[in-house]
């Protein structure tokens, strides 16, 4: 095969993301390939503003914000076992893994 495999994890939390880059390391590691990464991408912030109060205190108001955390790695000289130890990996739920080859 020897191509370039790109995959890119995204999770609300960067522990899961994390620990799912660090087990994705540890598999391909072990079939031989060469990994690179895993890279940090920029975190997306959305900040929602809400009145805490809708009809008395108007300029009272409550902030929440939610966080996507991304990760990408590149794996080289792939074979046949890693793309398949790759299948069989169980990652947690709540990471998206978006793999391009």
């Amino acid at each position: 095969m020897s191509q370039r495999i790109r995959i890119k994890l995204k999770s609300y939390d960067y522990n899961l993301v994390d620990k799912s880059a660090e087990k994705i390391v540890k598999t391909v590691k072990s079939t031989g390939s060469v990994v690179n990464g895993p890279i940090p991408l920029p975190t997306n912030k959305k900040i929602f503003t809400v009145l805490r109060s809708p009809f008395v205190n108007k300029k009272s108001r409550e902030q929440f914000q939610l966080c996507s955390h991304k990760r990408m790695l590149d794996i080289y000289s792939t074979s046949s076992k890693t793309v398949d130890a790759l299948m069989k990996l169980e990652l947690p739920s709540g990471v998206e893994v978006e793999i391009k080859v």
